[in-house]
């Protein structure tokens, strides 16, 4: 029997756990092929080059595709989509793929759905049907309107789909992959790893078997004149509390650049030495450390979904993820100093919270793998508005 051929296009460094159960379910599913593409951040350096962590993992690359250019500003991100869809649009008339997956909602991911929408290539889009704020929500819902196939995270994201008009055969509620991995990580907590030998970072060392946080703040494109000012605010909660903090670096978004350059000035100047600055780290790592902190804070969707069924205290700051449903140990706070701070001794106080499966039960993996295994792979929409 011929396989079917799935090419993934992973284009930045939280993609990939948004991915990664799929990539192994499929390349363990005898009626697929996986076709792997990188691009965007994910071949750069700078951002902690998840291209290294994937190769860790055993996947095949099959085409690296460099367009993102320098500069993290709207002009930029339109720039870099643009580039995106001339490669992409190169590397899938050369792959030839029986269909191709494109995840969630940055800006990039756009460039996948056009290229291969264009040259009739069957599209499943991966996190649909969700709301937010700034441009990502465009984003996704421009990716739902261009795909033929959607796996989406819950049954209320899959109701909206099937509002916006998609076949009701067509989009199936299999959880968010990364939920595969967050459960897997609750089942067994406990630190395997040493961060500072593994991923070096830059700050002094924190003891892990002590009281920390874990701060991970992203630019909003649509309030990115803001991101200076706003990355300030939570810098000087963290500093008032003088509780050990790990921190994260931002993605690449229009004013990136800035909380960055926020980030250089406080560690160049401040006597402050209780934060420890990391690019990235694998996706199972990345949230056991979540998991044994005292409370996550910033805007990260990790927030809302992985730390729902961790049980993680989160103080979410911000519109970033505006409109997403929350499980109950997530506090909604602006950017204000004495806001961020009172909300994380809150949460320090209520400690961690029960599970909710809000976005999952964690066998989202097995689950998209058997579809694409399965499923027609083209449809004839029908309309339902």
């Amino acid at each position: 029997m011929k396989k079917r051929k799935i090419c993934v296009v992973i284009t930045a460094r939280p993609s990939y756990s948004r991915i990664k159960t799929v990539l192994s379910a499929i390349n363990k599913n005898p009626i697929l092929e996986l076709q792997l593409v990188l691009t965007g951040s994910t071949l750069l350096e700078k951002y902690g080059s998840t291209i290294n962590i994937i190769e860790k993992d055993g996947f095949k690359i099959h085409e690296k595709i460099f367009c993102q250019l320098e500069g993290e500003n709207p002009e930029i991100m339109a720039k870099t989509t643009g580039l995106a869809i001339l490669e992409l649009s190169t590397v899938f008339n050369r792959l030839k793929p029986d269909l191709v997956i494109t995840i969630a909602d940055r800006y990039e991911t756009l460039a996948t759905s056009i290229a291969s929408s264009y040259q009739n290539i069957p599209l499943a889009h991966i996190q649909g049907g969700e709301i937010t704020g700034s441009i990502d929500e465009k984003v996704r819902h421009a990716n739902t309107k261009l795909a033929d196939l959607h796996f989406v995270s819950s049954d209320e994201a899959k109701n909206r789909v099937i509002k916006m008009g998609e076949c009701s055969d067509t989009v199936f509620n299999t959880g968010c992959p990364s939920m595969d991995i967050a459960l897997s990580v609750s089942k067994n907590p406990k630190f395997n790893f040493d961060p500072f030998s593994k991923y070096g970072g830059v700050g002094k060392k924190i003891d892990i078997n002590k009281d920390y946080l874990v701060v991970m703040q992203h630019p909003v494109t649509t309030e990115f004149e803001n991101s200076k000012n706003n990355i300030n605010e939570t810098l000087k909660a963290i500093c008032e509390l003088s509780i050990p903090t790990f921190w994260f670096w931002p993605n690449v978004d229009a004013g990136g650049d800035s909380i960055s350059k926020g980030l250089r000035s406080f560690r160049e100047n401040s006597k402050f030495e209780l934060i420890h600055f990391f690019k990235n780290m694998e996706s199972e790592d990345f949230l056991r450390l979540i998991k044994n902190s005292k409370c996550l804070v910033g805007n990260s969707s990790v927030g809302i979904r992985e730390s729902s069924l961790l049980g993680v205290p989160v103080v979410n700051i911000g519109t970033r993820q505006s409109g997403r449903k929350r499980s109950k140990g997530v506090l909604d706070v602006d950017y204000n100093k004495d806001e961020i701070k009172d909300a994380i001794k809150k949460q320090i106080f209520n400690g961690h919270y029960k599970p909710e499966f809000i976005y999952g039960k964690g066998n989202s993996g097995e689950l998209i793998s058997n579809i694409l295994s399965s499923c027609k792979l083209s449809y004839n929409k029908k309309l339902t508005y």
